[in-house]
């Protein structure tokens, strides 16, 4: 999660507490395969993590070194204001549909500010509270990202 802050105190980032958002084809394999082992222990789905590196083949040396550090956004971002920026196609009822997306994922909408369109493209900036009910974080931005009228849906900040 990458924070927006332009100041971040030499502390933190000592400490590792820098955290960026990364696209999952992004990321090395053995990230990715980590990440599994977290969810299939989290799932009850195996019950040792012996079991689990085994089954996505990964080395207990590589889960361990990392196993703190890779986990699904949702996981972290409970009570945190998410922004992002999309530009949208000039059409009527678009806006509406992508805040009926944001309703259904039960987040809140905290503001919403849209450019006057150019070509019929409009630049959209939407903030977003995540609650301790709101769906997975990623399905709510996938479903925007990838509906029709919507184009290079950005996070710019999580805080």
């Amino acid at each position: 999660m990458a924070r927006a802050e332009g100041k971040e105190s030499a502390a933190a980032m000592e400490n590792g507490n820098k955290f960026y958002m990364v696209k999952q084809r992004a990321l090395p394999e053995v990230l990715l395969k980590v990440a599994e082992v977290n969810a299939l222990l989290g799932s009850g789905r195996v019950k040792t993590i012996r079991e689990a590196i085994d089954q996505v083949g990964i080395s207990r040396s590589s889960y361990y070194k990392y196993k703190d550090d890779i986990f699904p956004i949702h996981e972290k971002i409970q009570g945190k204001t998410i922004t992002f920026v999309m530009e949208m196609e000039d059409q009527p009822g678009l806006l509406s549909n992508v805040i009926k997306v944001v309703a259904d994922c039960k987040a809140n909408i905290l503001s919403i500010h849209q450019s006057i369109p150019v070509n019929h493209i409009a630049l959209i900036t939407l903030s977003v509270l995540v609650l301790p009910i709101t769906d997975d974080v990623t399905e709510l931005f996938e479903k925007i990202g990838h509906a029709r009228g919507i184009h290079n849906l950005k996070i710019v900040s999580a805080e």
